[in-house]
């Protein structure tokens, strides 16, 4: 996108990993205190979505602003307190991308002294979210402004008008009541295809994205670019199985909440949810690939629980506006319907696991538990892959050669043809879940 983080300082220590996936940088009291006394704008970054496009002004410190809405034509008006205008400010225009789904036209100028005002020229009505977030890993204070569709964009829609193009619309969401479906005939054509009676749908979620990194390889890779690129090969096998389509969580580099990619797989129904990441570690010795799964009762080791809490913090670095709740995920979280699905999620975890070992040496020769946040769809069997260690020069290396994405790619798709060979899935209503 417009700009990627910054190196780490030199008096900064790398720990383990940035936020959920990523390494994790601590920044010592000298550097920081010297960050904080550093006035005006460090940097601006533009990650422009169908969802929403989000713009990150990243600042040496905290600062007041203020925002309003401009109609006829539409403008998102913010004003900032304290700064005075930057070359930096100066170049915001040519972030902006002619095929920005939602901004038009981005500047900044002095309004009154020690006040910069920046308008924001819109293509539709938005709904703005403005927030601050406070230094956490490599970022100093950042001022967020997101800009959403006033309607978003409806998944459920969206895989119906692709269903529509690819298939007889009568089999978009629906279920083989008589058990005798064509499309079965044409699954059993190759041995190690499931046999399956109607449409399933699987949502594919490439960690990271936008303002989270991930992981970052000491070859300068970030995790982020390599689970989409994984994600989206894996998605082309799928969508190519009879009676299978998946589903991407973000299909380009921008940031998605951990409880919003579990919500987009409920609102389409997902029949399984598979989260891509690529490990690190302090030493760069550690190597191999991992599936995990949702624990209810504690981690199965302490490296899992580790995992799990730098994961779940991904939402920190990320950046989420922690104003807006959502009651009905809320619930979702706290459904209480979780050993069946988990049980279903251990299934398909040894699978996929049992494949990954044949193109890579497996970190650990079982599926390990641990309390995933992006794991927690109860009514979707859910699991987590660690590819490989993108802090491992070799497999660093390997994450980013093209072949090898293949294989890993094929390797997860047969290990979700195995489980629904040994577990065909149940009917379900024709109308995908709403909430």
């Amino acid at each position: 996108m417009s700009e990627y983080p910054q190196k780490p300082h030199p008096g900064r220590r790398s720990l383990i990993k940035l936020a959920g996936a990523s390494l994790l940088l601590s920044v010592t009291p000298v550097s920081r205190a010297a960050l904080n006394r550093t006035a005006g704008v460090l940097a601006v970054r533009v990650w422009p979505a169908d969802d929403y496009t989000r713009v990150t002004i990243e600042l040496g410190a905290p600062l007041k602003f203020s925002h309003f809405i401009v109609k006829d034509p539409e403008r998102l008006v913010v004003d900032l307190e304290g700064i005075e205008f930057s070359s930096v400010l100066d170049g915001l225009a040519s972030k902006i991308m002619p095929d920005d789904p939602n901004i038009k036209v981005l500047r900044a100028g002095r309004f009154k002294p020690g006040i910069v005002r920046l308008v924001m020229e819109l293509k539709a009505e938005v709904k703005p979210q403005v927030f601050e977030l406070p230094p956490v890993g490599n970022y100093g204070h950042r001022l967020v402004l997101d800009v959403y569709p006033a309607t978003p964009p409806d998944p459920l829609m969206q895989l119906l008008e692709k269903n529509d193009r690819n298939n007889p619309p009568e089999s978009a969401l629906a279920e083989n009541t008589e058990g005798t479906a064509q499309d079965s005939g044409r699954a059993e054509k190759r041995s190690d295809k499931p046999i399956v009676d109607r449409l399933i749908t699987i949502t594919l979620d490439p960690g990271h994205g936008g303002e989270d990194p991930g992981a970052v390889g000491r070859g300068g890779s970030y995790e982020k670019h390599v689970t989409l690129a994984i994600a989206k090969r894996l998605k082309a096998k799928i969508d190519a199985e009879p009676n299978m389509r998946a589903v991407l969580t973000r299909n380009t580099d921008y940031f998605v909440p951990l409880q919003t990619r579990v919500q987009k797989a409920r609102r389409i129904r997902s029949d399984l949810f598979v989260s891509i990441h690529a490990d690190a570690f302090t030493r760069p010795d550690a190597n191999g690939s991992s599936v995990f799964v949702l624990s209810e009762n504690g981690a199965t080791s302490s490296a899992a629980r580790y995992l799990a809490q730098r994961e779940n913090s991904a939402d920190l670095i990320g950046g989420v506006n922690l104003d807006v709740k959502d009651p009905v995920l809320a619930r979702t979280l706290l459904d209480l319907s979780q050993t069946a699905t988990i049980s279903d999620s251990l299934k398909l975890g040894k699978e996929v696991l049992n494949e990954l070992g044949g193109i890579n040496r497996l970190h650990k020769p079982h599926v390990e538990q641990a309390g995933f946040a992006v794991l927690k769809a109860p009514d979707i069997p859910s699991i987590l892959v660690e590819t490989a260690f993108i802090s491992n020069p070799d497999e660093e290396k390997r994450l980013n050669d093209n072949a090898y994405q293949d294989k890993m790619a094929e390797a997860i798709i047969a290990g979700i043809r195995k489980y629904f060979a040994k577990n065909p899935p149940l009917a379900k209503s024709k109308l995908a879940r709403l909430d």
